[in-house]
């Protein structure tokens, strides 16, 4: 398993071509940037290359202001397939293979099962795209208390569209910090989608800032990733409680699972 900084979140405060050169600096080879909207994607590429990143994680664009994702929302399809289109611009430049495809948070009065199909109907029409760009589409389940009125808020939710929509190139991004903060047996919600997992975020569970060694849920969670041979990557996506680069201690206790070397 290979980390990856999370450029939204981490370096707080620089610009982005700083933070790509911090992140760098500080020994990382992956980054994940939510909405890297705001630059051209070759603009963006070339600052990748500068700094000797590769892009890993991108979201689909999330809508107009206040909107978390357009993908279940219905009378909007039109908007979620320019929305995929731009993610997939950006894929295209960067070379960035796996796109978190928001699902969003449905209007008041909006019947559930009407947002189900339009997420499912979305999804099968967004998989010939991404699978002829190499890219792999990703399901979230985000908590209640951060995103409330998400589509979906257990992985085993997330799982089941997944498993509804039955096209490879749509997997399952695991948020170890979403999972605990709704108060899930971590290794419960895991073992029961570990299959379908093709990506993995992590954060303490106590106010996102950095991950807990301390806390065994986590390392175990890591652990049976490893043993089932999960390879992918990591990504940090936390607040830091200060000094970015200051906080990075806690990499080294986990070095040893994510090397699937051990324990830390």
């Amino acid at each position: 398993m290979k980390l990856a900084a999370n450029l939204s979140l981490l370096y707080p405060g620089l610009p982005l071509a700083q933070r790509m050169a911090a992140a760098a600096r500080d020994g990382f080879a992956g980054a994940e940037i939510l909405f890297p909207y705001d630059l051209a994607p070759a603009e963006l590429a070339a600052m990748l290359r500068d700094h000797g990143l590769e892009l890993v994680l991108v979201n689909t664009p999330p809508g107009a202001a206040g909107e978390k994702g357009l993908a279940c929302l219905p009378g909007r399809e039109a908007d979620f397939g320019a929305a995929l289109q731009r993610a997939l611009q950006v894929c295209d430049a960067t070379g960035c293979r796996m796109i978190h495809t928001m699902a969003g948070v449905p209007p008041a009065g909006t019947v559930p099962s009407a947002s189900r199909a339009t997420l499912i109907g979305n999804l099968r029409s967004a998989a010939r795209p991404a699978q002829q760009a190499g890219v792999t589409l990703t399901l979230e389940a985000l908590n209640r208390a951060d995103v409330p009125g998400y589509f979906y808020h257990r992985p085993d939710q997330a799982a089941d569209i997944i498993n509804t929509v039955g096209h490879d190139t749509i997997g399952l991004q695991f948020d170890l910090y979403h999972t605990q903060r709704e108060n899930l047996d971590l290794h419960a919600a895991l073992q029961s989608v570990l299959p379908l997992v093709r990506h993995v975020q992590f954060a303490c569970a106590d106010g996102r800032h950095e991950p807990d060694p301390a806390d065994p849920a986590v390392a175990g969670a890591l652990r049976t990733l490893a043993n089932h041979g999960y390879a992918g990557w990591v990504g940090c996506e936390y607040i830091p409680r200060g000094d970015t680069s200051t906080g990075l201690a806690w990499r080294q206790a986990y070095q040893a699972v994510l090397d699937n070397r051990g324990t830390p």
